[in-house]
């Protein structure tokens, strides 16, 4: 039976805060805590559970325990009911834990006295610090009021674990910030990066959580507020006849800027003694905390909205907003939650390397990061709450890694990759200016990707042969409104100025899936990557089609001109797609504009049923570009987001491989040009097989041009692919083994 008890938590707040105000040890602190706690709730136990690992609690402090214990006792993450408190990251408030499902006895603690036991995670924005727990004999259910205030001091005794109040001996007690972490992520763009931590946003630091008036706390949380709604007012006033879902967002946060229930409860907090900004904190820890156990897609965003909120309202309580007065670092590492590719291109090349907590291999960001040839690794989770600006960080693109604060043997072997891969690079610029040309007499055409003005100093000094993909989005999903026919015209005119002789491919509008312009009314669609996207946008929306081909034409003014159309999957969709070309040509004569001397307009092999075409495509199409990243994931139907399957599946498997060599016959039949494009294109070795089994046209990030390269000029590609049609015949799933075996001995 739960017997209402009232604790008062403002009271127990001021003598916390009498406690820390005092100079002493984080032993001391703790366990004067501790006693604080059981003495004010009248209670027999209270102990303090801090993290020592990211998987394993430690008693640090008690009152009512063995005091043996104390530092002795640990237990796994999601072991006993404390682990289990850990692990939810909620409260567990039971009068019978020997019964409680999860219970674990700890015979060294002598706990086995107390029937009643509540648990409270200690955590900060989502990062979990520990658990607070309380204990009696009698057997009850400890009263709202009860778990109200051991929350409130679990709050604040995460605040002060965050300054720093209780550093001891012991990991479990080690001075946050300062140990080495290792950050385990996804590869979105290789590379290897050292730098110092660059944080994008910021995080603001609550140095009082006490309120010493609280009248006047609510005054200050009333006035932010009020400067919070103005702000979000005039955003909304600036977005009306703008992006919708931009427009939703905003109505989101003006929603909850004029909550009354969000208000209420951090007013609340404020009369039990919270300052201000440590009950707005209190509400945000709360909200992140739900945010990761919602399964709902809508609510989850809502509860990200909620968050970012709650960080512009502190920002404004605290004085602490985007511009601190840090200096950027010489060799700046950004760390973010997620960035916009446009907020990527205000940083441009002066970043050595980025880590996001969240992201996606094709994320907009991505896409720039790729341009800009900066590593970046995806999904790293937590490193935002870690990292400090300033801290020494290496980042390993290649392994999805990232290292935080290394230590001296880390440095020394990521000292040692980086050197290897500079000797590496020394050695592809010497071959930069000789032809791809393999051991048997074969040459192939190595070609770069690119999408932005950035990209074009690496033309000439890369060795690329010319552009073999030029990502035409890229300029529209940076920008807040569509792009005008006259700016696109100047940009691509600029692009082939920069590329001189060398030829350019671009590839008409690709978006949707991954890429959705901010302009644009985003569409709901349960697969996004195999919905409305690329040529079936342009076809279904033809305006901005013609707006780009029309560009084009103008930006060529009288030079070759060679265009492919993305995503196509059957013959008509290019047969149309070719038609609005001869429609934008006829115009732009009858304008009395020039028209490309020569004019080639092809298609990318995305989709394993564009393979399967009748003769008569292969027959129309002036060329075909087979992107890789896409049909490997339509092929395999594994999503390439998707981290648990998009490593399954080895582009050297034999049925993908086979797949390939049916496409490249088909086009020498019909002699239509083929290249392949996209990640596989760029590693060497991948490279190297798909060269053996026919292709003779490589494109790839400006970087991977100097190692295919340099494979390619040291193998026999007569060989390679006797390796690789023996591997086949045998049965084996993917002849990778039976290559990597040749080129090692033949390398």
């Amino acid at each position: 039976m739960t017997r209402d008890r009232k604790t008062d938590s403002r009271k127990l707040l001021g003598r916390l805060r009498d406690i820390m105000a005092v100079e002493a040890g984080g032993q001391t602190r703790l366990d004067q805590i501790t006693g604080l706690i059981a003495e004010e709730m009248l209670i027999e136990v209270c102990s303090i559970y801090l993290f020592r690992d990211a998987d394993t609690l430690e008693l640090c402090s008690t009152e009512g325990l063995n005091k043996e214990a104390v530092h002795q006792t640990r237990m796994r993450m999601g072991e006993g009911l404390v682990g289990r408190v850990a692990r939810k990251g909620h409260v567990i408030n039971t009068d019978d834990a020997p019964s409680t499902k999860g219970f674990r006895y700890m015979p060294e603690t002598g706990e086995e006295a107390y029937s009643s036991f509540l648990g409270v995670p200690i955590q900060r924005l989502g990062e979990k610090l520990g658990v607070l727990v309380v204990q009696s004999r009698e057997a009850r259910k400890y009263s709202d009021d009860e778990v109200y205030a051991v929350e409130v001091v679990a709050m604040v005794l995460a605040e002060m674990a965050e300054l720093g109040a209780f550093i001891g001996e012991g990991a479990a007690m080690s001075a946050r910030h300062q140990q080495p972490v290792l950050f385990r992520g996804a590869t979105a763009q290789e590379g290897a990066a050292r730098g110092h931590v660059w944080l994008h946003e910021p995080r603001v630091v609550v140095t009082n959580p006490f309120a010493e008036d609280p009248t006047r706390e609510l005054e200050r949380l009333n006035e932010a507020v009020d400067e919070l709604r103005v702000g979000v007012d005039r955003m909304l006033n600036h977005v009306r006849t703008g992006d919708k879902e931009q427009l939703e967002v905003l109505e989101t946060y003006r929603m909850f800027a004029n909550s009354k229930g969000w208000m209420r409860r951090i007013e609340a907090d404020i009369g039990r003694g919270l300052s201000a900004e440590a009950a707005v904190e209190k509400e945000q820890s709360t909200a992140r905390s739900r945010m990761g156990q919602v399964a709902d897609a809508y609510l989850r965003d809502r509860l990200h909205d909620l968050d970012d909120l709650s960080n512009r309202l502190l920002r404004i309580l605290t004085g602490q907003g985007g511009q601190t007065g840090a200096e950027m670092p010489p060799d700046p590492i950004l760390i973010a939650r997620n960035i916009g590719p446009a907020e990527l291109l205000d940083y441009g090349r002066s970043l050595k390397g980025i880590v996001l907590e969240e992201g996606a291999v094709g994320s907009h960001a991505t896409i720039v990061a790729r341009a800009l040839a900066i590593p970046l690794v995806i999904n790293a989770r937590g490193i935002t709450t870690e990292a400090l600006n300033g801290d020494p960080i290496l980042v390993d693109g290649d392994q999805g890694i990232a290292h935080l604060r290394p230590d001296d043997t880390v440095f020394a072997a990521f000292k040692d990759k980086m050197a290897m891969q500079a000797k590496a690079q020394e050695r592809y610029a010497s071959i930069r200016d000789k032809p791809a040309e393999t051991l048997c007499g074969k040459t192939l055409s190595l070609n770069m990707n690119a999408g932005l003005m950035a990209d074009l100093p690496s033309l000439q000094g890369s060795g690329a042969d010319g552009v073999g993909l030029f990502r035409t989005e890229l300029q529209f999903l940076i920008r807040s409104q569509m792009p005008r026919r006259g700016e696109l015209s100047e940009l691509y005119a600029r692009v082939m100025d920069a590329a001189a002789d060398k030829p350019v491919i671009f590839r008409t509008l690709d978006i949707g899936s991954d890429k959705v312009l901010p302009y644009m009314k985003p569409t709901d669609e349960p697969n996004p990557a195999m919905g409305w996207r690329a040529i079936r946008v342009g076809l279904d929306k033809p305006g901005v089609m013609r707006m780009q081909l029309q560009a084009l034409i103008r930006a060529a003014a009288g030079r070759p001109l060679s265009i492919m159309f993305p995503f196509v999957a059957q013959r008509d969709e290019f047969t149309m797609a070719r038609t609005e070309m001869d429609k934008a040509l006829e115009r732009e004569r009858v304008l009395g504009h020039p028209i490309p001397s020569a004019l080639k307009v092809g298609a990318m092999l995305e989709t394993p049923s564009l393979a399967f075409s009748p003769e008569q495509f292969y027959r129309e199409v002036d060329f075909l570009s087979i992107g890789g990243n896409d049909l490997k994931q339509f092929f395999f139907a594994a999503d390439r987001e998707n981290e648990r399957v998009r490593r399954r599946y080895d582009t050297l498997n034999v049925s993908f491989l086979t797949f390939i060599e049916q496409i490249v016959a088909r086009c020498a039949a019909s002699n239509t040009p083929l290249s392949f494009c996209g990640e596989d294109a760029g590693r060497p070795v991948e490279a190297a097989c798909l060269a053996a089994i026919g292709l003779r046209n490589l494109s790839m990030r400006p970087a991977s041009i100097g190692p295919v390269k340099s494979i390619l000029r040291r193998t026999n590609l007569d060989e390679l692919a006797g390796v690789i049609a023996k591997a086949s015949a045998s049965g084996n799933q993917s002849v990778r083994a039976d290559v990597m075996d040749y080129l090692r001995e033949k390398l």
